[in-house]
């Protein structure tokens, strides 16, 4: 039974842990094309995640997400995911990638004990995948995606954060993709996480409402109640088993039932993607090592410090300085 109850009411049974916050990627949402990432000796190490998601457990967690950054670029991440499978009363072990390693990765994974895989898919034109991603080769997610379904996962989901003017018209072709695929997809309205350049997120701002809208005129959607513990709201299509989400931080808020607490790849745990409300993890593992009830006790305690909602707004203001690949995921 959780104890992770916030002042809220809302009980805690999520956890995302960002595992590094470098990437191969450089995502025009996510991050500055010219970034510096933390030192090494500033991020946690695996055997402190490890440390970390068993107190989580042991407080009541049933579901954790590995994050970066991109995760698959972590040395070691393959032993972490084996040890974080083989905790007692974790229900799901979860990861979002970019796909770039899953060719090389997805069947380690897999038979590591790693449930769910969530892919990165914002263009399915090489050209505009490429500066969207500003590094990434379609080519080789795609061949990843299809590693993935190989390879046995219960559950793999595409997301696609879309922007007006920029990847919009490919709302239809990422759906048809999924479909194809055999695989779910979420639209994600672009969140205001970090001082960008490469476009004005008031002007490409596209509601999951609008994006809803254009994908009924070619496949009805039927609502569903069916949950992952995440934000998307799902939805299916009669002649598929592909489900179709929708994660609205802006246009259908979901606070009033969130579930969820991040860690950073520093340590922080964070109550709140769109707040900065935190408390430093790292800073008790390493002054009382080895004490995992005063880690409990600390993580306990930092649930009074879980606001009620974030406040994003839509005109393109920066509403948290940190970049998404600080926040995990």
């Amino acid at each position: 039974m959780s104890v992770l109850v916030d002042g809220f009411g809302r009980t805690v049974r999520y956890l995302r842990i960002s595992v590094t916050d470098r990437c191969d990627f450089r995502c025009v949402y996510c991050m500055a094309e010219e970034m510096t990432f933390l030192p090494r000796a500033q991020l946690l190490t695996l055997e402190e995640i490890a440390t970390l998601s068993q107190a989580f457990v042991e407080l009541g967690v049933e579901k954790i997400r590995l994050t970066g950054g991109e995760p698959l670029v972590r040395q070691g991440v393959l032993t972490l995911v084996q040890k974080l499978a083989g905790l007692e009363g974790l229900r799901e072990l979860a990861m979002t990638t970019n796909g770039s390693g899953l060719v090389k990765h997805a069947d380690a994974l897999r038979q590591g004990g790693l449930h769910r895989l969530n892919i990165s898919l914002d263009s399915l034109k090489p050209e505009r995948f490429k500066a969207l991603t500003r590094t990434g080769d379609l080519n080789q997610v795609i061949a990843g995606i299809r590693a993935a379904r190989r390879a046995g996962f219960q559950s793999i989901k595409l997301n696609a954060v879309l922007l007006k003017g920029r990847n919009d018209d490919e709302i239809i072709d990422l759906v048809n993709f999924a479909r194809d695929e055999q695989v779910d997809i979420s639209f994600i309205e672009e969140m205001p996480l970090g001082a960008i350049s490469e476009h004005n997120r008031g002007e490409t701002f596209l509601s999951t409402d609008a994006v809803r809208e254009i994908i009924e005129n070619h496949y009805p959607l039927l609502p569903t109640t069916e949950t992952t513990l995440g934000p998307s709201r799902y939805y299916r299509m009669a002649d598929s088993q592909s489900r179709i989400g929708f994660i609205s931080p802006h246009s259908h808020n979901f606070c009033a039932a969130c579930n969820r607490v991040r860690v950073t790849a520093e340590g922080r745990l964070l109550l709140c993607l769109g707040n900065e409300h935190s408390v430093d993890l790292r800073a008790v593992m390493r002054r009382y090592p080895g004490e995992i009830q005063r880690l409990k006790a600390a993580i306990v305690g930092a649930m009074t410090k879980k606001p009620e909602r974030h406040h994003f707004t839509t005109d393109g203001e920066v509403q948290v300085l940190r970049f998404m690949n600080a926040t995990g995921g």
